[in-house]
């Protein structure tokens, strides 16, 4: 929470991901991943006869899965092809004839969105192997019947026209030119549908209640535009220039103030998406994220510590609390964020929240004149009656609501501040890197780890941290 002179100026608090960007594959290909072979026995078969069972009917239906999946797979190389050479008619050629007119309607608005947006990847992933059974159950036990918009009944796979339905799992991988460092991958609900011998796009929306949605980018809710930083974009819709004004304004410099103590060990690039209403935020970050309780958040698509690699990265400010946003309050919750993003490949789940979200709000705050007091107003008043903390934050404060959330932020903020005064700058990251890069470790553990960087354990840097805001606060 920031108070400018005594004013409550914006609610900055939420539940953070990150992600760091990983390199670009340019190129439009289709990779399908064929059903694993089914198992032979070895030696002992009879000349002329099939191994471990398999007899001509199924040596038949394989052949005719092949086939099918040869032919989806062509027909998605000819319309990410389409999308990436900015051919409508061809694009458009992939979908049903007998498609309902809402989703033609939708597949075109889609394909004129995207042409302000700098793609260095579209293509899609075919899973031939991952396939709902649409004559049965689908693989949660959920009857396979595909909704009545079809204006057609379903039989066993099959149309009343005699069309034949087929529902493999696809992944759309994109990227965005100057960011992604390689493209992520998003589901697809997609459902095809064969004609005359010929496969066709049916629906991105019809599988949806047996478990199978279609993620839904910005270009889903409007035309896309871009404005390009020298570390990052801002993708956003048209009537949103004011406010992307701003955010091209504090881009770089929030990346530059985040590198200058997190280091370069990340891709120093940003995307910044700015929805035009909750619904799109909800798409971009979750179903079940509080989007009117934040006012920005940093999602990541897929993240290997392993490798220190992130798919994904992006920012997704609020479409209503980001404008009313001043320009310090602006400031400080993208570097809150970017520090989510450049350090997301070295985090791992289940690390202490008041570390996290500690070392991204000093970050955040280390390059304004606002003071812990100022800053921390329901910490202040905590401390005043009735006295520090007893304990380190616990994560379970992090998901709290109101003012005990506030409290748990400006707490955790206090810490980081505690140590970076107490051990210096660089002591804080090298905490960071170590706690946050052991995920959840034991009590043990972690008094070991806070010795050998620290010199105390979990109860010193708790009496050193009260001391300090004792000092501090009263």
């Amino acid at each position: 929470m920031v108070r400018e002179s005594g004013v409550k100026a914006s609610t900055l608090r939420g539940w953070f991901g990150a992600a760091a960007a990983a390199v670009v594959l340019v190129g439009v290909t289709v990779t399908t991943v064929p059903p694993e072979p089914a198992a032979v026995a070895d030696g002992g078969g009879v000349p002329g006869q099939p191994l471990g069972g398999i007899g001509p009917a199924e040596r038949v239906a394989d052949r005719g899965q092949a086939a099918r999946a040869a032919a989806v797979e062509d027909l998605l190389v000819r319309r990410a092809q389409a999308l990436r050479q900015r051919d409508e008619s061809a694009f458009l050629a992939t979908i049903d004839p007998g498609a309902d007119q809402i989703f033609v309607d939708a597949q075109r608005a889609q394909f004129g969105n995207l042409a302000g947006v700098p793609l260095s990847e579209w293509s899609y992933r075919l899973h031939a192997d991952d396939v709902l059974d649409l004559a049965g159950r689908g693989r949660d036990g959920v009857d396979a019947v595909v909704p009545a918009s079809t204006s057609a009944t379903v039989d066993g796979g099959i149309l009343a026209d005699g069309a034949e339905l087929w529902a493999p799992a696809v992944e759309l991988r994109y990227g965005l030119q100057g960011v992604d460092q390689r493209p992520t991958s998003r589901p697809m609900g997609f459902l095809f549908v064969e004609r005359d011998g010929r496969w066709y796009l049916r629906s991105d929306e019809e599988l949806a209640a047996l478990g199978r949605r279609t993620w839904r980018g910005p270009w889903d809710f409007g035309p896309c535009r871009v404005t390009a930083t020298e570390h990052g974009l801002v993708l956003y819709h048209p009537g949103s220039e004011a406010m992307v004004d701003r955010l091209v304004r504090e881009l770089d410099p929030a990346v530059r103030s985040v590198s200058a103590l997190w280091g370069d060990r990340w891709s120093g690039k940003v995307a910044l998406v700015l929805p035009d209403d909750p619904a799109e935020m909800r798409a971009l970050v979750g179903p079940g994220f509080p989007v009117e309780a934040v006012v920005a958040v940093a999602v990541a698509d897929r993240v290997d510590t392993r490798t220190r690699t992130v798919d994904g990265q992006r920012v997704v400010l609020s479409p209503m609390g980001s404008r009313a946003l001043s320009v310090p309050s602006l400031q400080v919750v993208l570097r809150h964020e970017i520090t989510h993003v450049a350090a997301r490949a070295e985090t791992m789940d289940g690390s202490p929240m008041w570390l996290l979200e500690g070392f991204a709000d000093y970050v955040g705050y280390r390059d304004t004149s606002i003071s812990l007091r100022q800053g921390a107003p329901d910490l202040v008043e905590s401390v005043r009656h009735g006295g520090p903390p007893t304990a380190l934050p616990e994560d379970r404060g992090f998901r709290a609501r109101g003012r005990d959330l506030d409290l748990a932020y400006q707490q955790a903020w206090s810490i980081a501040r505690f140590v970076a005064d107490r051990y210096g700058e660089g002591q804080l990251v090298v905490l960071y890197r170590t706690l946050a890069g052991a995920g959840p470790v034991s009590a043990a553990d972690t008094d070991a780890m806070l010795r050998r960087l620290l010199g105390v354990d979990r109860g010193g840097l708790l009496a050193g941290w009260r001391s300090y805001l004792t000092a501090e606060l009263r």
